[in-house]
C-alpha cells in the first residue's frame, strides 16, 4: 500500500515491502528532500508548497514542464470518498514530475463534468458531488495552462483522471498548442494516463481471473484509492458491494468493489505513471 499524505511523502510505504519503480520513487524523493543544493528548493514538485522565487528559481534550473492534472468531485458509492480522483491526480501527476525530473505540477482541478445539476443526471443524483458544465471547464483549464505559460515554463501537459471532458482537454492543448508553437512553447494533451491505464487494468483483471464489470467505483478505482489510504480515511470496507443495471441508480457504483486490492491499485497506479511518462517523453521526441 501506498501511504498518503499532503506532503510529496505520499509516495511508497517501503515498510510494506514495495520494490521496484516504488522504491526507485522513494530514492529519488529523499534525494531531492535531504538535497544539499541550498539555491534550489527541492522540498516538493508540487507548486502549491512552494513561494513564488522558489518556482521562478526551479524554472531557471532546468524545471521547464508543467503537469496539469485534473480530478473530479464526484460520488463513488457508499464505500468511497467523493474525493478519489483529486487523491489520485494529486499522487500520480507527483510520481510523473519525479520520473521525468524536470517538471513541477500544478494543484489539482477538483472540478469536472459529472453531470446535471438542474435535472440530477449522472453522477449529480448524488449529494456532495460537484459539476462544471462543459464551457466553464474548459475556460478554466486554458487559464490554468496559460498561467503555466506565463510562469515561464515551455512545455505543458493537461492530462485527467476523470472520464468526462477528456476531449475537452485534448482540445484546449490543440488550441494552445496551435498558438504557441511558434514561440518556442508546446501544449501537450496526455490521454494514455487514463485510456490506456483502463485497457491495461482491465486486461490485467482479465489475465488473473478477475472477471468483473467495471465502470466506475468498481475494481480499478477502488484498488487504486485502497493503495493510498494508508490512513484508511477513505475507504469504507463495510460498504463494499457489487451492483450495476438498475441497482446504480440507487448505489452509484457500476462494478465489483469487492474484489478490490492495495496490491492491485500499486499494480494500477504505476500503470498511470509509466504511460505517462512513457508519452509525455514520445511528444517531446525523446525515447
Amino acid at each position: 500500500m501506498i501511504a498518503a499524505s499532503s506532503e510529496l511523502t505520499t509516495f511508497p510505504d517501503a515498510a510494506r515491502g514495495q520494490l521496484g519503480w516504488l522504491a526507485t520513487l522513494t530514492v529519488a524523493f529523499v534525494a531531492l528532500a535531504f538535497s544539499a543544493a541550498p539555491l534550489v528548493a527541492q522540498r516538493s514538485v508540487y507548486i502549491e508548497d512552494l513561494t513564488w522565487p522558489e518556482v521562478q528559481q526551479a524554472i531557471q534550473s532546468g524545471k521547464t514542464s508543467a503537469i496539469i492534472y485534473t480530478g473530479s468531485t464526484e460520488q463513488n458509492g457508499p464505500h468511497m470518498a467523493i474525493g478519489k480522483h483529486n487523491f489520485i491526480a494529486r499522487y500520480v501527476a507527483g510520481a510523473i514530475a519525479i520520473k521525468l525530473g524536470d517538471a513541477l505540477v500544478y494543484p489539482t482541478l477538483p472540478f469536472a463534468i459529472t453531470g446535471d445539476p438542474v435535472k440530477k443526471t449522472a453522477h449529480m443524483r448524488f449529494p456532495g458531488s460537484v459539476t462544471l458544465a462543459p464551457q466553464t471547464f474548459r475556460s478554466v483549464v486554458h487559464d490554468i495552462a496559460l498561467s503555466a505559460i506565463d510562469a515561464g515554463f515551455k512545455n505543458v501537459f493537461i492530462m485527467g483522471d476523470h472520464g468526462d471532458g477528456q476531449d475537452i482537454l485534448g482540445a484546449v492543448a490543440k488550441e494552445l498548442d496551435g498558438q504557441w508553437k511558434s514561440k518556442a512553447v508546446r501544449i501537450f494533451y496526455v490521454p494514455d494516463v487514463y485510456f490506456k491505464e483502463k485497457q491495461q487494468a482491465h486486461a490485467y483483471e482479465t489475465a488473473h481471473g478477475i472477471t468483473t464489470h467495471d465502470v466506475h467505483a468498481g475494481t480499478d478505482d477502488t484498488s487504486e484509492l485502497m493503495a493510498l489510504d494508508g490512513q484508511h480515511r477513505w475507504i469504507r470496507n463495510d460498504k463494499l458491494a457489487p451492483s450495476e443495471g438498475p441497482q446504480t441508480a440507487r448505489t452509484g457504483v457500476d462494478g465489483d468493489p469487492t474484489k478490490a486490492s492495495a496490491a492491485l491499485g500499486d499494480i494500477f497506479l504505476r500503470y498511470k505513471v509509466d504511460d505517462a511518462v512513457l508519452q509525455v517523453r514520445h511528444l517531446l521526441g525523446l525515447r
